[in-house]
């Protein structure tokens, strides 16, 4: 498999909103604790990535009905699946299990779909590395703003066991996401360098996506988008794009930029629209689709998919959307000093 190759022929999917489907089930504290965790002393409800390990077969379900969609490559369960993250529920000691086991769902959802659909085109699992919940470039203190809770070597050492259990689970991609501080994505990039480096491995893709938080057109470390551009541009990705934060609407302007400036492939997946007075998403498949594909039609895009509040039809409509038209073309970009 070799998805250079299949990016320059079509547009790739990348699934929708994990968090969205998982609150489908209505799980309650017992269902996430299993038996496994039966005695745990903190509480786990809402710890999604937990899952992998207590129920494995609803995440496998979850990435079954996005390939079954259109999906061609699946993000694993893991946004939270470090040491830092981890904290909050006291299971530090799982991060690197819980990379494994998702990785293992994924690849065993791909397994299992494409023997009940054969001759169907390959599909790939990407490892999802999320952004944590502290940061090196902002102050949690607001009356000590040299402050931070956490240093930059504590992060590299989180993502590098965090891609350790990815790799050793076999996912095919590495997709840094929801990046909002720059400075926590360059960590998770040196760690994936430096994880190829020490095990002389070939190094797997790597997929780069930050977040514009705002009409400011930043990211929360208050990067433009060219700027944030510029400073990941040195992990030669395979792709650099956007998600989380804002709708499809919201995001068309970044988009439209990033293709002029990206000399790698570019990626986009947008929440459901913005969330209500609820938090909840009401924007329909059929309208999310209809923004991307004319995205699509414009050239912005290599990679496309949804990310809070969108479904499996979401992607169904995307997929069915952009199937006939023709991926972004890679510009030729000038060397600048």
């Amino acid at each position: 498999m070799d998805i250079r190759k299949d990016l320059e022929k079509r547009i790739l999917v990348i699934d929708g909103a994990m968090g969205t489907m998982i609150q489908r089930h209505k799980l309650e504290e017992a269902d996430y604790r299993g038996e496994r965790f039966k005695d745990w002393p903190s509480d786990v409800k809402g710890n999604n990535d937990l899952l992998c390990i207590t129920q494995p077969d609803i995440i496998k379900g979850i990435h079954k009905q996005y390939l079954a969609a259109g999906a061609d490559i699946i993000e694993t369960n893991t946004f939270s699946s470090t040491v830092i993250a981890m904290a909050d529920y006291d299971m530090q000691s799982l991060a690197y299990e819980l990379n494994v086991a998702a990785a293992q769902c994924a690849k065993k959802a791909v397994a299992e779909f494409i023997a009940e659909n054969p001759g169907t085109s390959a599909k790939y699992v990407a490892g999802a590395i999320g952004p944590l919940n502290k940061t090196l470039s902002l102050s949690p203190d607001v009356n000590n703003p040299g402050f931070r809770a956490v240093t930059f070597d504590e992060v590299v050492n989180a993502y590098y066991e965090q891609i350790s259990g990815l790799v050793d689970g076999g996912v095919d991609i590495l997709l840094i996401e929801t990046i909002f501080d720059t400075l926590n994505a360059k960590g998770a990039i040196f760690a994936a360098k430096k994880y190829f480096r020490d095990h002389k491995k070939a190094e797997l893709p790597i997929m780069i996506s930050g977040t514009i938080t705002d009409a400011s057109g930043r990211t929360l470390s208050g990067q433009t988008l060219e700027a944030f551009y510029t400073s990941v541009m040195h992990a030669k990705p395979l792709s650099v794009g956007l998600n989380c934060a804002l709708g499809a609407a919201e995001m068309r302007s970044h988009i439209e930029e990033l293709a002029q400036i990206a000399a790698c492939y570019t990626s986009a997946y947008p929440n459901a629209g913005l969330p209500n007075a609820m938090g909840e998403y009401d924007e329909q498949p059929h309208e999310t689709a209809h923004f991307i594909e004319e995205w699509a039609k414009q050239g912005f895009v290599n990679i496309v998919g949804g990310c809070c509040g969108t479904t499996p039809d979401h992607i169904k409509h995307i997929a069915d959307n952009v199937r006939s038209i023709r991926p972004r073309s890679l510009p030729l970009l000038e060397e600048a000093l």
